[in-house]
């Protein structure tokens, strides 16, 4: 069975094949599809929608702290009666220490999957290419200090 994902995967390649084969926007893709009428939207269920907008919002909700900002809102992703469901806390207030190592947990498992897919597609660029190969670092430990570094300049100058 086909799935969105491949039949949008396999749009963009013929978009590739038939129009631009440099890397593009997909703004000019988009256009290019619906002008062919290979994609319309499915109709979107209200309440999907609103806890789509729900989750969206407690992703983005910070606090700070006095020396920190922090997501106030996290999940935990499980199974309840055979089905998946995203159960959600706020980190101050309904969040126990329990919830809070799945949550987390979850999370690096997610970072791990994505520095896992991201070394498969170095490894096979560097595989496919005659060129001197693209490194690929995976101690972040520096990058995080960076970053922390900047954000305390930021709410300091703030």
């Amino acid at each position: 069975m086909v799935t969105k994902n491949d039949r949008m995967a396999e749009i963009l390649d013929r978009y590739i094949d038939e129009v631009n084969p440099e890397p593009v926007s997909f703004d000019e893709v988009a256009d290019w599809v619906l002008s062919k009428g290979l994609y319309a939207p499915e109709p979107r269920d209200v309440r999907r929608m609103c806890k789509e907008a729900l989750a969206a919002g407690a992703r983005a909700q910070k606090r700070f702290d006095g020396k920190r900002w922090y997501r106030a809102k996290h999940s935990v992703t499980t199974n309840i009666g055979g089905v998946q469901l995203s159960i959600w806390a706020d980190i101050d207030k309904n969040a126990s220490r329990t919830f809070m190592e799945k949550s987390l947990s979850q999370r690096r498992r997610g970072i791990v999957n994505d520095c896992y897919q991201m070394k498969m597609d170095i490894d096979h660029f560097n595989e496919t290419r005659l060129e001197e190969p693209l490194p690929l670092f995976l101690d972040f430990t520096d990058d995080v200090l960076e970053l922390e570094a900047a954000k305390r300049s930021e709410d300091d100058a703030a």
